[in-house]
């Protein structure tokens, strides 16, 4: 699991992992996120992760969670 927050300098490939934790200050959600790399990536599509604190990916099946 890769906490998304921790450096927003960190760039990442996007869809590397298939879980994904994320804290309020990463709201709104979208997939890929900005710190990811999008050279081989989906469209950006925004979650609702806010309501139940999880959210699922419907391009790439990455699973987001909430950090409370």
């Amino acid at each position: 699991m890769r906490a998304m927050s921790q450096t927003l300098a960190e760039k990442l490939p996007a869809n590397a992992a298939q879980h994904y934790e994320v804290a309020p200050a990463d709201l709104p959600l979208a997939c890929p996120m900005p710190e990811m790399v999008l050279w081989n990536s989906h469209p950006r599509v925004y979650l609702p992760i806010e309501e139940t604190g999880r959210a699922k990916c419907p391009y790439c099946g990455a699973e987001y969670t909430l950090r409370r």
